[in-house]
């Protein structure tokens, strides 16, 4: 059931779920009346699999603003082990909403550190018009794929395409690379990757370490939760597992908050998706695998904390929340939701 104010820290829940009434900061979040959808992204895979390679230990920590992953990755064989390690990016398109852009899509701020050392990686990019690829005729026109030549969904500036001849623009209309009747708008898909060359040390352990700012997925329209009975709610509020209690609990909340004037819901979803499954890629199992789930602050908003988990959590403290298991064997993806009641605290 909910878990409100003040909690005894390290107590147990022993659910399927968390809830928490709590605050959290939503500062750069993406609100949006028809909702965004969440880009999930995963962890560091193998690019060709390596049985003799294990994951011993991982510690996933999600937040609204951060991703964070930490891997001890042990090599139990009697020799060294040199092979690709990889940060698969899922394929992305301009957005023509303007609310997410390719620089949050692209994970751009992505980073890396082996051994705690900051660490450079390779980047591979793909562009592909329906099913042709275009790369090497976008290059060749000087046009950055990744950024979709740097195209402003906003018209704020020319971009790359903007700045090319009529015979060079139909070329790639020609390609059915952009839109000639929507502002030359890029229609091609970006596929990218971050990897690099990693040496294993026989009967050695590596650590592997990479973050990067989630793109979050929103909806400001939950409407009364009571009427969720398996049917009926919003797909991010039903995914995200809510028990009976959060829902009879924000369901008077929706009924204190919308009987007042107002012209938005009282009540919205920002969720974090997570690809748990990318560490099959690896030997299985996960030897030990943490997760954390941390809230920030925001006296403005109360929050509840929602997501399905087979197991017991811990309140580590006032503002993370841990989940332990020993030999996992992922079986499917990992989504956080945030409830905002943005009215409550705002009065």
């Amino acid at each position: 059931m909910p878990i409100c104010g003040k909690m005894a820290a390290m107590r147990v829940l022993r659910s399927t779920l968390v809830l928490l009434s709590v605050t959290l900061a939503t500062g750069g979040f993406l609100r949006a009346d028809d909702g965004a959808a969440s880009i999930a992204a995963g962890g560091v895979i193998l690019m060709k699999r390596e049985p003799r390679i294990v994951m011993a230990k991982e510690v996933l920590s999600i937040s609204p603003l951060r991703v964070l992953v930490d891997y001890d990755f042990r090599n139990d064989s009697d020799e060294d082990i040199t092979t690709e390690v990889a940060f698969p990016i899922p394929a992305y398109t301009v957005d023509d909403s303007g609310m997410v852009g390719y620089r949050f899509q692209g994970f751009d701020d992505f980073k890396l550190w082996i051994d705690n050392v900051p660490t450079r990686y390779s980047t591979d990019v793909r562009a592909l018009a329906g099913e042709q690829d275009i790369t090497a005729a976008l290059r060749a026109l000087r046009i950055d794929a990744a950024s979709f030549g740097h195209f402003d969904t906003d018209n704020d500036h020319e971009s790359q395409v903007d700045k090319l001849n009529a015979a060079q623009r139909n070329r790639l209309i020609a390609m059915k690379a952009i839109d000639p009747k929507f502002r030359n708008q890029p229609l091609w898909r970006v596929e990218k990757k971050y990897h690099w060359t990693q040496t294993f040390p026989a009967h050695g352990t590596v650590h592997i370490r990479h973050q990067y700012t989630p793109v979050s997925g929103n909806s400001n329209t939950i409407g009364d939760p009571a009427i969720y009975r398996g049917k009926g709610a919003i797909e991010e509020y039903a995914q995200s597992c809510p028990s009976l209690a959060l829902r009879d609990t924000l369901s008077k909340v929706w009924k204190k908050q919308s009987s007042k004037p107002a012209d938005v819901s009282p009540l919205w979803i920002s969720y974090v998706s997570f690809i748990l499954t990318t560490a099959n890629t690896w030997k299985t199992p996960i030897e030990d695998f943490t997760l954390i789930v941390e809230r920030p602050h925001d006296p403005k908003e109360k929050t509840y904390v929602s997501f399905c988990w087979d197991g017991p959590v811990t309140q580590v403290d006032a503002d993370h929340f841990s989940a332990h298991v020993s030999g996992l064997v992922p079986k499917k993806e990992l989504m956080i939701g945030y409830i905002y009641d943005n009215k409550s605290n705002a009065q």
